[in-house]
């Protein structure tokens, strides 16, 4: 019996992890569950799983939390010293859901305490890259990719050596804009940028698939998951997203992860690692799919994933600058402030005004995304007045 620490339990990552654990109810132990506001589902989420501690980070609910744990034998938390807690509470696998900034101190003080994590939040290792993996060397702790392309990658160079490895190839499905002309991006709306072919995803990660900065956030984690520089890591346009990537071996084999866009995929291997479980994905039909075709990335069209190469090479800061005035542009735009070319336009301003030092710990890194988050919406108020 494996006991699981879900950080985020109701988003999305976090219903698939669950929808997983209830169809194997005698393999894993729900014993800690968070969320940022919805205290209703997060109270369902209790009543299913008999979860003993429940944290919602926003503490003007708590009180509306314990209502609705009235009867049960969990106990109600909330605040961020609470979400410490629910990921250092007693579990053998912590999920690491959170979206955003939000989830850095929890799944910090998660890889402290020894903890195996599950992560599924870019924030994590885009921005803290260097402070998490230095300190999971340092405590002994596991960390388990769940993003699909970083999963594929685990499962791919599973009983190598570090030495084996050549490079990593990070798929991309090119997002709903891949074969749109350069006028066409131009003029892109909202409901155009968010209308994924392949995945169901939300507005922001949506629009970060259609620049192409949703590959360029995966190609700076990889570098942290993996340890290989820049160079080694190539992104490849594959449109059928079956092949989630690839890892080139010094005798030029080149393994690749195919399988159904499904993330209950890439969760279930991280729940039951090392071994396997059952999931209710569809299974991979070839014979309909029938062709897998590939392409190299425009990054003339696409300047975002450049921007992130730059970004992952110069190192410090810069990461952390790049991913808040990315979240600020991406909002900028889906409320129709800015055009669609202007989301990577302001990120380069940003990097390109950074004078930010290193982060030595967790507060670093979220004043640096503080005072970025600030002055990007200064730089686009002056050019938009």
């Amino acid at each position: 019996m494996r006991k699981i620490a879900i950080l985020g339990a109701t988003g999305s990552i976090g219903k698939s992890t669950l929808d997983l654990v209830e169809r194997n109810r005698d393999r894993f132990e729900v014993t800690a569950v968070t969320a940022a506001t919805n205290v209703e589902a997060l109270a369902d989420v209790v009543r299913r799983t008999g979860a003993r501690l429940a944290v919602v980070a926003d503490e003007r609910r708590f009180r509306d939390l314990q209502e609705l744990l009235a009867g049960t034998n969990c106990r109600a938390g909330a605040g961020e010293a609470a979400l410490v807690e629910a990921a250092t509470a007693d579990s053998d696998l912590v999920i690491g859901a959170i979206v955003g900034c939000a989830g850095l101190r929890p799944v910090m003080a998660a890889i402290e305490a020894g903890r195996t994590v599950a992560l599924a939040n870019k924030e994590a290792l885009v921005t803290a890259g260097a402070l998490m993996t230095d300190a999971a060397a340092a405590h002994g702790t596991t960390l388990l990719p769940v993003d699909s392309e970083h999963n594929a990658i685990f499962q791919c160079i599973a009983g190598s050596r570090s030495q084996d490895i050549s490079k990593l190839i990070l798929t991309a499905s090119g997002g709903p804009f891949r074969t749109a002309s350069a006028e066409h991006i131009r003029s892109a709306s909202p409901a155009q940028a968010v209308a994924h072919p392949n995945w169901s995803m939300g507005a922001k990660i949506s629009v970060d698939s259609a620049t192409l900065m949703n590959k360029g956030l995966e190609l700076i984690e990889a570098h942290y998951l993996f340890g290989l520089p820049s160079e080694r890591i190539e992104v490849l346009i594959h449109p059928q997203s079956v092949i989630h990537s690839m890892v080139e071996f010094v005798d030029r084999s080149v393994l690749a992860q195919l399988g159904s866009p499904d993330m209950r995929i890439p969760i279930a291997y991280a729940l039951a690692w090392p071994e396997r479980i059952e999931t209710p994905a569809q299974p991979l039909d070839l014979k309909s799919i029938a062709r897998l075709d590939f392409e190299a990335p425009d990054v003339g069209r696409f300047p975002a994933l450049r921007l992130a190469r730059q970004a992952l090479e110069a190192g410090g800061a810069a990461p952390i600058v790049l991913n808040a005035a990315n979240e600020v542009a991406v909002a900028s735009f889906l409320a129709g402030e800015i055009r669609f070319p202007e989301i990577a336009r302001l990120v380069e301003d940003a990097l390109n005004a950074s004078k930010h030092d290193a982060p030595r710990s967790i507060g670093d890194v979220l004043e640096i995304d503080r005072v970025t988050r600030k002055n990007a919406r200064a730089m686009m108020k002056a050019s938009c007045p």
